[in-house]
């Protein structure tokens, strides 16, 4: 079975990608697409509401991925949960067995499939990440003593080519001090830049996964580039790929380039395939 957290502390190359949870109780579309990854990847993400679009909850869906063999990475947002459901769920995946959590803030609710929903976010991203690492110490939020502490490896995420910068370093180094031992970053189009992100990173004990994100069509990219917060692809690979006679095989091979570069000084990469989970082996036996 993988280990996620085993791969992080041998410091090997660590893979990991992510699944959506269906919209529904038929799991077998999830569970398959498990099956297809777990002798690839080091830990599969969980997604919870991803662009709030109202799914099966990621606390049951890591379960699931848990009992088919796998090692899930449990995504819990701020926006769904108020302090009280946000320390019950992180206790609750625990003591399930689940090992792995990834602490996120969440799209608002505007922009997803229940506009009319109200938002919570009770807790920031670093004031969530400091209740897990409190749980880890046998407390809760308010200090009283847990009966059994949680067992839980906190992850964060962070973007590497955000327009302020200075800002970004200062909040992974508030996840950090909250209790973030591992990143996963926003999708990145380029090694060069992703390395001289790195090398700005102080403490460097923490394993930052670099965001990989295979694009199907010049089109896709230029929609992630307008609609996308936080991401920017070059123009040069747009051209790439809409000049290519597949652009689909293009952008595949585009990725496993880009993984092949940072294989060279990386922790490792997170790939975002969405909903095209199929072509993950294809992209890693590309970058081999």
């Amino acid at each position: 079975m993988m280990n996620f957290r085993k791969a992080l502390k041998d410091k090997q190359f660590v893979i990991t990608s992510e699944i959506f949870p269906p919209k529904g109780t038929d799991i077998t579309g999830f569970v398959q697409k498990a099956g297809l990854l777990k002798h690839l990847v080091d830990g599969i993400n969980v997604t919870d509401n991803q662009r709030a679009v109202m799914r099966i909850s990621s606390l049951a869906a890591s379960r699931i991925l848990l009992d088919a063999k796998t090692d899930p990475i449990y995504q819990i947002t701020c926006r769904d949960r108020n302090r009280l459901a946000l320390q019950s769920d992180l206790i609750g995946a625990s003591a399930m067995g689940i090992k792995n959590t990834l602490a996120l803030s969440g799209d608002h609710p505007n922009n997803g499939d229940h506009p009319e929903a109200k938002p919570v976010y009770d807790l920031d991203t670093i004031q969530l990440i400091r209740t897990a690492k409190g749980l880890n110490n046998g407390v809760d939020l308010q200090g009283h003593k847990l009966s059994g502490k949680t067992d839980l490896l906190i992850g964060a995420v962070c973007n590497p080519v955000y327009e302020n910068m200075a800002l970004q370093y200062h909040m992974i180094e508030k996840k950090i001090e909250s209790g973030a031992r591992f990143f996963q970053t926003q999708a990145i189009f380029d090694a060069g830049l992703f390395k001289t992100f790195l090398n700005n990173i102080k403490h460097k004990k923490i394993r930052f996964l670099a965001g990989i994100l295979p694009l199907k069509s010049a089109k896709m990219a230029r929609v992630l580039n307008e609609k996308v917060p936080g991401i920017v692809i070059p123009e040069d690979i747009i051209v790439d790929i809409e000049k290519a006679s597949d652009p689909l095989k293009r952008g595949l091979q585009i990725c496993a380039s880009l993984i092949k570069e940072l294989r060279k000084f990386a922790d490792g990469v997170h790939i975002m395939a969405i909903n095209f989970e199929e072509k993950i082996p294809e992209i890693l036996e590309l970058a081999r």
